[in-house]
């Protein structure tokens, strides 16, 4: 009974897992003409696209690091050259605009004061430049002799020409430059010449180094000057066309011991040859020659710039057709300098100097004063002077100095009271002390003011005439403003004392003088200048007193 129970539960299952085949079976039987269901069954196989690229990354190998040894520049480097501040932040450079090529002046005044002066400067290419220079000054009018003597018509222009050509090389710059001057005038009434005129002209050729690689630097310059003097008197007669032909030659090369200190070598040689000129009232000789070696040694560092050097002059002279030595001079040449805090300097110098008396030295001494015969050069046998100069705050300067001076051969100018003609050159030795400041304040490019102030003590015990002259005390100051940016303006005052005594003490220079300057366009100014506006009377040269209240006005142009 019980196993019947269980055959049916078999056969019930197994009947209920024949059921969904007998709904298909029933469905399959309902389709018809017009509807009919298929069933499509399809094994699920699905295909992976690009299965065969395989990203495999390559073997990655560890890094080796090899040790290598530090290699030290060794080479010496003095402290010196090692920046002792920090390195500033860049800034970019400033640079003021390109000065103008050409300048023009044209000016008149009173007692038909003239003024004329010319420049351009012709950039040929970057290597080669041209400059070409004219100026012409003068006047032409009474001049107060003085109480007793009626004024003097007095007459005086001066005209003067340059051409200067300058070529850089890769190591060197060639100067080739030439010069004519012209000075017309005439002498004061009675004198036993009427009029003057001296002419002269140069042709200068000099080559200077620029490769600062050598070892060696150099500089040299040859000049051949000519110079004419109209008219001169010896003590007998007067003399026509006196010449001078002087060769100039310079020269000095100088190079480094060290970082620290150099040495040069210095050689100058001047040789005259004259044409109606006698060398002394005994000798008929017209022509020497001067010749001055200049060893020195530089030394500079930690604020210490030191010149140790001196000067060999040796004065060679014809005579009865020999060349002799006339003479052996010998003169230092120190300067011991000390830089402190940056903004002060302390000096001692124990210096001498030549100064050729050429004619072009004593036109400039006095273009008045006769020349009967040939003047040796003056020597300056020593200039021992101690200074201290500095900047102690922005826009101020000064400097304080004293120190003695002898001169050997000094020239200067005086009267001869047995000739008509009563100025003549001299030379006589002379000592001076000297005492002095000067000083200098600047605001922001509009007020300005410099002054100095000089004592001197002249002693010459063989000429008092020699002391006429010479400054006692001088004194110079100038104030200048610059209220706006187109008009600057300057008065000042010059002051100076003689030296002599009694009769041989000429009157003070007592000079009052202002200028002004205004442009009225750009490139185009006009200005105006003015002297001994307190109209005084002293003496310019020995026989040629100043003018009185002169002025000039014109107009000048930068093209």
């Amino acid at each position: 009974m019980k196993m019947n129970k269980n055959i049916r539960y078999i056969l019930g299952g197994i009947a209920l897992l024949a059921l969904p085949w007998n709904t298909q079976a029933q469905q399959q039987d309902k389709d018809t003409t017009l509807t009919r269901t298929v069933v499509v069954e399809q094994e699920y196989n699905p295909t992976i696209k690009d299965a065969s690229k395989v990203n495999v990354l390559p073997q990655v190998e560890i890094p080796t690091v090899h040790k290598k040894s530090v290699e030290y520049n060794e080479t010496p480097m003095p402290a010196s050259r090692i920046p002792s501040t920090d390195m500033q932040p860049y800034a970019g450079k400033e640079e003021q605009p390109q000065a103008q090529a050409g300048y023009a002046r044209l000016g008149y005044g009173n007692d038909n004061n003239l003024d004329i002066r010319a420049n351009y400067l012709f950039t040929l290419s970057p290597k080669d430049r041209l400059n070409v220079t004219f100026g012409m000054d003068g006047r032409n009018g009474d001049l107060n002799m003085g109480e007793g003597m009626e004024d003097w018509k007095s007459r005086y222009y001066r005209t003067q020409a340059r051409v200067d050509y300058l070529h850089n090389f890769r190591t060197l710059n060639l100067n080739v430059a030439g010069n004519f001057g012209l000075s017309n005038f005439n002498l004061q009434p009675g004198m036993a010449v009427g009029k003057q005129k001296f002419t002269s002209g140069d042709v200068h050729v000099g080559i200077a180094s620029t490769d600062k690689n050598l070892p060696v630097q150099y500089r040299a310059e040859t000049n051949l000057m000519f110079y004419q003097r109209q008219n001169g008197l010896t003590y007998d007669e007067p003399l026509k066309n006196i010449g001078e032909t002087l060769v100039r030659t310079k020269a000095v090369v100088w190079g480094d011991i060290s970082e620290k200190s150099g040495i040069g070598l210095g050689f100058d040689m001047d040789n005259f040859f004259y044409d109606g000129l006698a060398y002394s009232s005994s000798d008929n000789s017209q022509s020497y020659s001067e010749i001055r070696l200049s060893p020195h040694y530089l030394y500079q560092h930690n604020g210490w710039d030191i010149r140790l050097g001196a000067h060999l002059d040796v004065l060679l002279g014809v005579r009865s057709g020999n060349w002799l030595v006339d003479h052996l001079l010998l003169s230092p040449d120190i300067e011991i300098q000390y830089t402190f805090a940056d903004k002060y300097q302390v000096y001692l110098q124990v210096t001498g100097d030549k100064q050729a008396n050429d004619f072009r030295r004593l036109e400039q001494t006095d273009p008045y004063a006769n020349l009967p015969y040939f003047r040796t050069s003056t020597y300056e046998f020593f200039n021992a002077a101690l200074g201290i100069k500095g900047s102690p705050a922005s826009g101020l300067w000064f400097h304080a100095f004293g120190g003695v001076q002898s001169l050997l051969n000094d020239l200067y100018s005086g009267d001869y009271a047995s000739s008509a003609w009563n100025d003549w050159f001299y030379q006589d030795d002379i000592y001076n002390s000297y005492v002095g400041a000067e000083a200098s304040y600047s605001y922001r490019n509009i007020f300005t003011f410099s002054g100095k102030g000089i004592f001197h003590h002249w002693e010459d015990d063989a000429r008092q005439a020699h002391l006429y002259l010479k400054p006692a005390f001088e004194l110079d100051f100038n104030i200048e403003v610059r209220p706006i940016q187109a008009l600057t303006a300057q008065v000042g005052y010059e002051f100076v004392s003689r030296e002599g005594e009694g009769p041989n003490k000429a009157k003070s220079v007592n000079n009052l003088y202002a200028n002004a300057t205004y442009e009225l366009f750009d490139g185009i100014s006009v200005y105006a200048q003015a002297k001994n506006l307190l109209n005084k009377h002293y003496l310019v040269y020995y026989s040629c007193p100043t003018q009185g209240i002169n002025f000039i006005g014109g107009v000048s142009f930068r093209f």
